[in-house]
């Protein structure tokens, strides 16, 4: 369904909020630049930002929402004769091999994080996001298995999943905050994924295998 005139004009406000406040928290840390200060640069009020943002936090991290879905979605959309392991492998390879934005491989991500650095509560909300990461691959793991509620398997692996995006997530952050090139820091990450999958034993390499026919 085509996206009506309300739906884009709402959208279109909040992308111009978002943006404002990422440019400021860039500029001055987030910790002391105000909603306030945001809603008056924007020309909106402060009730408006707060209608599109609950929280201060979600100006900044407002797109890391589809992220907190990425494995799950990998996971559901393995190929046929490819577990659930196999195909985290895959697309996380194939996004370091296209030095992909999605993993913070880009000119700024090294500002992105010293302004999470810098602030307490963001890393609170990351640690967040990071557990809602693995909600939804427990989640999927237990729909596409027909797991049980009492069988661990869907949980344990799931936390294998969860942890190899993770590490590959924090270990190009870390190269991107010591201004390393990107394309550099992925043929590190390429290396790091072959060490992860040699590092997993053959129970999370095989869970989850969907049927070749």
């Amino acid at each position: 369904m085509a996206e009506g005139l309300r739906e884009r004009k709402k959208r279109q406000v909040r992308q111009h909020i978002s943006d404002l406040a990422t440019g400021l928290f860039l500029e001055r840390g987030f910790v002391t630049v105000t909603v306030a200060e945001i809603a008056e640069l924007a020309d909106v009020s402060v009730n408006t930002v707060y209608n599109y943002f609950p929280a201060k936090e979600d100006l900044f991290l407002d797109r890391m929402t589809g992220v907190t879905q990425r494995v799950a979605r990998f996971v559901r959309g393995r190929d046929k004769g490819e577990s659930a392991a196999e195909a985290v492998l895959r697309e996380l390879r194939s996004l370091a091999v296209s030095v992909s934005p999605e993993l913070g491989l880009m000119d700024g991500f090294a500002d992105f994080m010293r302004v999470i650095e810098e602030a307490p509560t963001l890393q609170a909300r990351l640690a967040r996001l990071q557990g809602e990461v693995l909600d939804a691959v427990v989640t999927t793991l237990r729909e596409e298995t027909g797991a049980p509620a009492d069988d661990p398997l869907p949980d344990l692996v799931g936390g294998q999943l969860a942890w190899i995006e993770g590490a590959l997530v924090g270990h190009i952050s870390q190269g991107m905050l010591a201004g390393r090139e990107a394309v550099e820091v992925s043929r590190d990450a390429l290396v790091l994924l072959d060490e992860i999958e040699e590092l997993l034993g053959e129970k999370v390499l095989n869970y989850a295998r969907r049927a070749a026919e």
